[in-house]
């Protein structure tokens, strides 16, 4: 580890005494340089973690569909501003031919939730979910506000990769950037990965869910198909087979340097090379899109640019060239093009909405880099 970063490290160390972790990692990336590589605890039950464990990182997904589609964008096979109608013609259906990518990706495209309620097995097949989403009416006219879209944003923009490109959005991001470059960070773990898989478990004050039936509640499970946060429920969060499939708003597994890895690879350029997004693009995706009270009149703190959170009391980061995107039990990567900064928690000790560890390491890292 570089000596200039030792903040980063006592504050890793500290999380370990001040909260219930079991096993967590730390990457940090300066100039596409690794500068920080942290890992302690425990992976699993007798194992211990390691520079290799994997954990699922749930919605930082959403991260890596992002940059998958910034990139088609730049490369002038996808216009953000066009209507997804005209890459797939059958989405325009029951009242969304308004409805653009950049919607999906600031989360304004009125279909946060599907009236269709798929089985675990349809949602894994892919087209059930797809032919769903085709009939599904918006619940506001597009554009107008805005609520997270969960596990649609990934569907619906993974959709659109796949007519662009022919390949699904895990598949394509492994051709393109996961594999050319290395970075253990997967859309649909491979089993040749599960000796290397983080198991999740819950903090003991880890509060209740709310009523399965509460908009929210259906956003995230897919109207109960997914469980959340169950972990060893069937088809739970510690499950090879759901972490296995194509699940691209909140499926990723990943290593901490393998997440942190794609963030510099994006953002800053990794290892010397020129970054994968140029600054045009990581502009457009910094103009915010979403913030305030939305749809169900709830204002977290959060911003959205497109695709990404901005940095916000939320989820704070650097400043505001930070372009970021957490996961549910703590999870969190962000870059910033302006600091030359790309950062990585993962954890598998799930503690629950406000959780601070990332946020104490974001802290002690901007205390390095504003020194």
């Amino acid at each position: 580890m570089d000596d200039g970063f030792g903040a980063v490290a006592d504050t890793f160390a500290e999380n370990f005494s001040l909260f219930p972790e079991l096993g967590a990692a730390v990457t940090v990336y300066a100039g596409g340089r690794k500068v920080a590589e942290l890992w302690d605890g425990e992976a699993a039950p007798g194992r211990a973690w390691s520079a290799e464990t994997v954990v699922p990182v749930f919605s930082c997904a959403k991260g890596l569909v992002s940059i998958v589609v910034h990139l088609l964008a730049q490369e002038g096979r996808l216009d953000l501003d066009a209507p997804v109608g005209d890459y797939w013609p059958e989405f325009v259906a029951e009242g969304k031919e308004a409805i653009t990518s950049r919607m999906i990706l600031g989360h304004r495209a009125g279909i946060p939730v599907l009236d269709q309620s798929p089985t675990f097995e349809e949602i894994a097949a892919w087209d059930p979910v797809i032919a769903a989403i085709e009939a599904q009416k918006p619940l506001w006219a597009p554009g107008t506000t805005y609520e997270y879209h969960g596990h649609v944003f990934g569907f619906v923009l993974g959709e659109v990769v796949r007519r662009i490109t022919g390949q699904l959005p895990g598949a394509y991001f492994r051709a393109v950037i996961g594999d050319p470059l290395g970075l253990r960070a997967w859309i649909g773990l491979p089993t040749s990965e599960l000796p290397t898989l983080a198991r999740l478990a819950e903090a003991e004050s880890r509060p209740a869910g709310l009523d399965p039936e509460h908009l929210l509640m259906r956003i995230v499970t897919m109207n109960g198909a997914l469980e959340f946060p169950g972990l060893d429920v069937p088809h739970g969060w510690n499950d090879p087979v759901l972490l296995g499939m194509e699940l691209p708003g909140a499926g990723a597994v990943a290593s901490a340097t393998g997440l942190a890895g794609v963030y510099a690879a994006a953002i800053t350029g990794l290892d010397g090379a020129p970054p994968l997004l140029s600054t045009a693009t990581v502009d457009d995706a910094l103009r915010e899109l979403s913030a305030g009270a939305g749809f169900l009149g709830f204002d977290g703190g959060a911003r959205w640019g497109s695709g990404f959170l901005l940095d916000s009391s939320f989820r704070p980061t650097l400043g505001p060239r930070s372009l970021a995107n957490d996961g549910a039990g703590g999870q969190f990567a962000f870059a910033d093009d302006e600091h030359g900064i790309a950062f990585a928690y993962t954890a598998n000790r799930m503690i629950g909405h406000g959780d601070p560890r990332a946020s104490r390491l974001v802290e002690a890292l901007k205390s390095v880099t504003a020194s």
